[in-house]
Parts: C-alpha cells; sequence; structure tokens
C-alpha cells in the first residue's frame, strides 16, 4: 500500500492539502450591483413598500417571469412565507399538516403559527417524504401536506400530489432550499397549490432574510396577501390588491422590507450563474467517483432538476457511517451527518424539543389542545425509525460558489480512497 493509499486518519498523506473554500451560495457572490441597488433605495428615502416604482412590486413581477407562475408575494422570511401559503389554502385550527421528519423546524413551526396541528411523517431514500407514509398518516382531519425539497433536491413530487389529490388535500411545497430548481421541465414550486421561497442567508439567493409565496390560483394568493399584511387594502400605490376579490380578514404582520427586495432583484439577476456554477460542482464530483463500494446515492427523481448545492450518499451501515466521516475529515473533506459536533442537525424532527413536547404559547395548550381540534397526534424522538435509520447513514457534500470544480473532483477523490479501504 503506497501513502497516498493508506487513509490519513492512519498516518498517510491526506487527499486534500489545501483547505476547500467554504461559503454559501448568493452571499457569496454579493458585489458592486448589490450594494449600488441597496444605496440606491436607502437615498430615495422610499422605504415602504406600497410606493411607486416599488422593489418589492418589481421583484414580485421578476419572480413571477422566473418561476412561470400567476402570483407572487415578497415577505419577511421563508417561514412567513410558509404561513402565508398554508393559510392561503384554507390551513387553521382543527386541522393537521403532513410535514417530514427532515426539515427545518419552522416547517412545522409555520404550521402551528396558523392554528393547525404537524404530522410528522417518515423520509425515504430521497430525504424527502415518504409518499407510502403520507398516506398511512391521512386521518380526517389532515388538510395539507408539505413537501420540503431539501439540501436543493426535489423529492418524488409526482408520487406525492398523486396521494394528495386521492384524498382531496392541499400541497403547499416548500421550496426554500431548492430556491431555482426544477421537476421534470418546471420548476419546484409549481406542482402543488402554493409554495414557499426563503430569501435567508443560507440559501440560493439571499437578501440576508425574506421570503416568497406564489401560486396559480388567486384566491389563494390574496388570502396570502391578507396573512402578510393586514392593512395591505388600505393602501394604494403598488397594491396587489387593488382588485381583489375576497373580503380581507386580520392576520400578523410579514411585509417586507424594500432594502431587502432591492438587494433580492440583484441576486435573482444572478440566479441562473448560481445554478450553473453549483451543478457544475456537482457534475465534477460524480464524474470522479468511482464505482460505490459501500454506499448508494441518495434517490433523485429528476437529476438534471437539483440546485447543484448538495450531493449525498447513503452508507451501508451507521458503523460505517461514522467511520466514513472520520476518515474523510482526516482527507481533508468536511461532511455533514447526524453525528457533526457541536450544534445537532437543526433539519432532525428529533431535535424539535418545543413540538415533541407539545410546548404551547399559551396555557391553554393551543394548538394541540384547541377545542376546534379532535385529532390526537403524539411525538417522541424515536417515532421515525426509517428516518432516524436513513439520516444515520447518510453523508452530505456541500458546494459552495467559491468552489473550483477541482475542489469537487478532490472531495470524491477523498470518497474513493475512504470507500475502497473501508468498504471491503
Amino acid at each position: 500500500m503506497t501513502d497516498q493509499e493508506k487513509l490519513a486518519i492512519d498516518g498517510g498523506s491526506p487527499v486534500v492539502t489545501d483547505p476547500i473554500p467554504s461559503g454559501v451560495s448568493g452571499p457569496s457572490i454579493v458585489g458592486d450591483e448589490e450594494i449600488k441597488a441597496v444605496t440606491d433605495v436607502l437615498r430615495s428615502q422610499q422605504l415602504f413598500r406600497y410606493s411607486e416604482g416599488s422593489q418589492a412590486a418589481q421583484l414580485e413581477q421578476e419572480a413571477a417571469e422566473f418561476l412561470g407562475t400567476e402570483y407572487t408575494l415578497m415577505v419577511n422570511s421563508g417561514t412567513s412565507a410558509i404561513i402565508c401559503a398554508l393559510t392561503g389554502v384554507g390551513v387553521g385550527p382543527g386541522d393537521e399538516v403532513i410535514v417530514p421528519g427532515y426539515t427545518y423546524i419552522a416547517t412545522a413551526a409555520a404550521v402551528i403559527a396558523t392554528g393547525a396541528v404537524p404530522v410528522i411523517a417518515e423520509v425515504d431514500e430521497s430525504l424527502g417524504l415518504d409518499p407510502a407514509d403520507v398516506e398511512a398518516k391521512i386521518t380526517q382531519y389532515t388538510k395539507a401536506v408539505v413537501p420540503v425539497h431539501m439540501r436543493g433536491v426535489p423529492v418524488r413530487l409526482d408520487e406525492i400530489v398523486a396521494v394528495a389529490r386521492k384524498h382531496n388535500l392541499k400541497v403547499v411545497e416548500d421550496c426554500c432550499q431548492c430556491v431555482g430548481g426544477e421537476y421534470k421541465g418546471k420548476r419546484v414550486g409549481t406542482y402543488g397549490d402554493a409554495a414557499a421561497w426563503s430569501l435567508n442567508y443560507y440559501k440560493t439567493i439571499s437578501s440576508g432574510e425574506g421570503g416568497l409565496v406564489y401560486t396559480n390560483d388567486r384566491d389563494v394568493y390574496e388570502r396570502a396577501c391578507f396573512t402578510a399584511d393586514p392593512g395591505a387594502p388600505m393602501w394604494t400605490g403598488e397594491n396587489p390588491l387593488d382588485d381583489r376579490r375576497n373580503d380581507p380578514f386580520i392576520s400578523q404582520t410579514y411585509r417586507p422590507s424594500e432594502v431587502l427586495a432591492a438587494m433580492c432583484r440583484v441576486q435573482l439577476s444572478k440566479i441562473e450563474d448560481i445554478l450553473a456554477h453549483q451543478r457544475s460542482l456537482k457534475n465534477a464530483f460524480l464524474g470522479e467517483l468511482d464505482e460505490a463500494r459501500a454506499y448508494q446515492f441518495q434517490h433523485l427523481d429528476d437529476p438534471d432538476g437539483d440546485t447543484g448545492v448538495s450531493a449525498s450518499v447513503i452508507v451501508q451501515n451507521k458503523e460505517l457511517a461514522i467511520g466514513f466521516e472520520h476518515a474523510l475529515n482526516a482527507e481533508g473533506v468536511t461532511v455533514g451527518t447526524i453525528y457533526n459536533d457541536g450544534f445537532p442537525d437543526r433539519h432532525i424532527y428529533s431535535y424539535w424539543d418545543s413540538i415533541l413536547e407539545k410546548r404551547s404559547p399559551h396555557p391553554s395548550g393551543y394548538p394541540w389542545k384547541d377545542p376546534n381540534y379532535h385529532g390526537n397526534v403524539e411525538y417522541s424522538k424515536d417515532m421515525l425509525p426509517q428516518t432516524l435509520d436513513i439520516l444515520g447513514r447518510s453523508l452530505r457534500f456541500d458546494f459552495n460558489m467559491n468552489m473550483t470544480e477541482e475542489h469537487a473532483r478532490q472531495m470524491a477523490r477523498a470518497l474513493n480512497k475512504v470507500d475502497a479501504a473501508l468498504g471491503g
């Protein structure tokens, strides 16, 4: 065995000798264009979205053209976008909404914010909702299902939508981690009744925080608008509700800042370049891999549709996955796993203590003890064994805008080396 073949964790030479650059998607390419856009807004002193030539209104129009959808609404966060989308399709007290056990806690928190109860379902090798478990968890109280396109990869959307339609359920696509992704020729988010983007720091395009709701249903759109801003019908100018056909109702206020909208407009103009670069990194990584010995790839319904921000493999067993993680770190490649040191993965349901323990913001026990709710949802940290098993064997390789294709190939060569040594 040569020094190059010997694992670095055992004293061999690491594959990666110079650190692989860190970074994220949109924020890593913030430049003079974003700075000018924000500065121009500040100098104009027009900071309210209901003004002529509103940045938010222009972003909504540009995003609608990019998505190929009828209606879009900018809000102040991805969580707000999910809340508005859920309320838009009619979710409220007494309802249950099915969400995956692998997503950011905000997905389930948004359900609670509408007064509904989240029902947490298994994920499968797609790392998205398992359609069979979705169907198994449907009750007479189920109103909607929220498929989440995690880490830039679309879920088994055809199957999930088919289950939902069979049972007359609404579909709200959480596209917060898959902004710009596609599924069989259409943008993710256009298959359900409504969808949400996040414009958070870690997303494909970013204004630091922010979100977008989109739909092809005018009534859903208007309800989302009322949810986002109870005062919206009172304003003229760039107001999307000037020709409304539904009566307003009172909700929270998720109105965005013009500063966020101005920055996001520039970021949206760069989205195709971002997607192209990320996808080139992922393709370089996949193209450098040897035939797998001890792992399989994450299932992708549409390999060409994901945003290229990550690649996940699923190792044969938990112990081997831990060994892979340690060996890869020694080779100079950091991978995301359930076992990483520090704060546990925020995207795994078993760490959502506030939800699992049904901690209500009010002594009434809302929403689980809301008088409108007649179901009986129970939670526990080990309630989704399939999800915990799959995530416990998953290794995620992340790509970012500061990396080159050679960096991606180095990551692949490190995986080849570890797989050859540990895969038997």
